[in-house]
């Protein structure tokens, strides 16, 4: 593997990690329902930032770029 591919993997990965603990604490303060079920299925708090936009517009948009950086690191 390429540095560079480590690299956009490494960082890809570390701002998923990064978003979904934004919305984790986001949910966590809207509902405490919210909350539990984004511990236990991660990709619901994704679903739970698309309903609630105008309080996770910045996490989605931290993830959208996490997935680019692991799509880069997986093509190049």
């Amino acid at each position: 593997m390429e540095p560079t591919s480590a690299l956009f993997l490494t960082l890809g990965c570390a701002l998923l990690a990064l978003s979904w603990i934004l919305l984790l604490i986001t949910a966590a303060r809207e509902d405490f329902t919210w909350g539990l079920c984004t511990v236990l299925l991660p990709p619901l708090s994704y679903l739970y930032g698309l309903w609630r936009w105008e309080l996770c517009r910045d996490p989605i948009l931290l993830a959208v770029a996490g997935w680019v950086l692991v799509w880069l690191g997986c093509v190049a």
